[in-house]
């Protein structure tokens, strides 16, 4: 008898021991796999006028929320410094990538892309001579963006289905050609967004302290806000003011999101 219950406690303790064990690696399997919300992005994914509509009015809500956005990427010099920051943060962002700069450096997109992040499309160039040649070449230049995207994240027939015109909608420059782009944009089942709120980090040579002082001068009185930052250091290092920036956008009350979150909630 007291063979039987020592027999009968072991197995009791053992199945305990197994159960906590097979929780703990499923937690470890969770917390180490990349929640990538890009393998619904495909060009047989026919977004809503719904999606459309928020897109369009998105610096309009009376929301505090942040998306922070990131163009002309990636980038070995910028692009991974920015990553570790937002990792750090617990930020997810949008990175508007140029095509070109996909293909030479894919492995930094997929780290974006595994992180959370979302993936949008800038062109192939950002060569507006090109860009606006005629609208053949406008499409060529955002399926071929695509196509580097996806090869680099390895998701086939990938797409963004946001667009972010180089210099931006809003420029006077190109303005017509940018009309026509923006009825192929629809037919290419894509919208296209610019930001409302931004650091100057491209407009000439400023210090962390600077960049931080443009932010809040930009975002003041605003609710809902699409920031606009580069990750290159062509001018300006957005990288060296990213802390401070979250740090006081958080301050302000704002939460941060990306561009996955309209997908989230549909």
């Amino acid at each position: 008898m007291k063979i039987f219950l020592l027999t009968k406690k072991t197995i009791f303790i053992s199945s305990v021991i197994l159960l906590i064990t097979i929780i703990i690696l499923l937690l470890i399997f969770i917390f180490n796999t990349p929640v990538n919300f890009a393998v619904e992005l495909t060009h047989n994914c026919v977004v809503s006028d719904v999606f459309i509509d928020e897109i369009s009015s998105l610096t309009k809500n009376s929301e505090k929320i942040a998306y922070l956005t990131f163009d002309d990427g990636p980038t070995t010099s910028v692009t991974p410094k920015i990553l570790d920051i937002l990792k750090e943060e617990n930020v997810k962002a949008t990175f508007f990538v140029i095509g070109k700069s996909v293909d030479a450096h894919p492995e930094i997109v997929k780290r974006a892309y595994d992180e959370g992040h979302y993936i949008a499309n800038h062109g192939y160039s950002h060569n507006n001579s090109k860009l606006y040649k005629n609208l053949d070449s406008f499409k060529n230049e955002i399926e071929k963006t695509d196509l580097a995207i996806g090869k680099a994240i390895g998701k086939d027939d990938y797409c963004s289905h946001v667009f972010r015109f180089p210099n931006g909608f809003m420029s006077p420059n190109y303005k017509s050609k940018k009309k026509e782009a923006a009825k192929l944009l629809s037919e290419m089942n894509y919208t296209y967004i610019d930001w409302n709120c931004l650091n100057n980090d491209s407009i000439k040579k400023y210090s962390s302290n600077q960049l931080l002082n443009n932010l809040k001068k930009s975002c003041k009185n605003k609710n809902t806000l699409v920031v606009l930052m580069h990750d290159t250091k062509d001018v300006s290092n957005s990288s060296l003011a990213l802390k401070d920036s979250i740090s006081y956008l958080r301050s302000q009350g704002y939460e941060f999101r990306n561009f996955y979150s309209f997908f989230e909630e549909k």
